[in-house]
């Protein structure tokens, strides 16, 4: 199933002034990924398991995002790869030349057919940088004022704030989605992508309590960081309920749809 896109025709997703994906790549990967989870989907409900409601909210939208990075791997014509290390900084390594592909080859040991890292110092950071991912389904208002919606149902008329969650305060080089269910099914509703970002745009970093139920430090990112976000918008999916609701003064500020494309040269 291919949804349709509307593309930001001014922007794009680079690192440092080096193009790394077009905005049409973007929309490419979220297909890819929106494919990926229906046939998902698809396989388990053969044996009545609803996957989404296994998993639950948080597990789903960390699923959806990592869905999301792999499929960004597969449409960006070899210049970035998967952090191998479950904690590593950036999700998606910066590997676009010769040079950059060979340092990440010192950094394994092959066992198995497979690739190893030697340790976690080299793959957080990466030396060479790259793309972190996010993914986020929004937020609703409070289950005493409107009922929350079950998974599987569509949350856009409910959704009244959004934002994104990092391990640290340093996070940039975004590429952030927000997602909602459409016909029963996690989907990719928007793109954004940030080089800008700075440590204020960034909440209090909430470190784990002794014998607490966190396990790792998180912050959120504050309104100015998802306002920087969204001025870079990068792709909306060509549906009036989610055009209407990033019309938002506080997002995108304007309808997507009434962005005219630049004119070929």
């Amino acid at each position: 199933m291919k949804r349709d896109y509307i593309q930001n025709p001014r922007t794009s997703v680079a690192y440092e002034g080096v193009p790394v994906l077009t905005a049409q790549e973007v929309v490419d990967a979220m297909n890819v990924a929106n494919n990926a989870i229906k046939d998902l989907s698809d396989t388990t409900m053969k044996f009545d398991i609803n996957i989404f409601e296994t998993l639950g909210m948080r597990n789903l939208s960390g699923m959806v995002g990592e869905y999301f990075a792999r499929s960004v791997v597969k449409v960006s014509s070899g210049k970035l790869e998967s952090n191998p290390h479950q904690d590593g900084y950036p999700d998606l390594l910066l590997v676009d030349t010769r040079q950059k592909k060979e340092y990440l080859d010192t950094l394994f040991i092959m066992k198995d057919g497979k690739r190893h890292p030697i340790d976690k110092e080299h793959f957080s950071p990466f030396q060479y940088g790259g793309i972190e991912v996010k993914a986020t389904c929004g937020d609703t208002p409070s289950a005493k004022k409107v009922p929350k919606p079950l998974i599987g149902e569509q949350r856009v008329g409910l959704v009244n704030s959004f934002n994104w969650k990092a391990h640290h305060r340093e996070t940039n080089h975004l590429l952030a989605v927000l997602w909602d269910f459409i016909d029963g099914l996690p989907t990719y509703v928007a793109a954004f992508y940030q080089e800008g970002l700075e440590v204020d745009d960034w909440g209090r970093l909430v470190k784990p309590k002794d014998g607490g139920g966190r396990t790792t430090s998180v912050s959120v990112m504050k309104s100015s960081g998802v306002k920087k976000m969204c001025s870079n918008w990068v792709a909306v999916i060509n549906d009036e309920k989610y055009i209407d609701l990033l019309s938002n003064r506080k997002w995108i500020g304007y309808r997507v749809d009434s962005v005219a494309p630049m004119k070929k040269k």
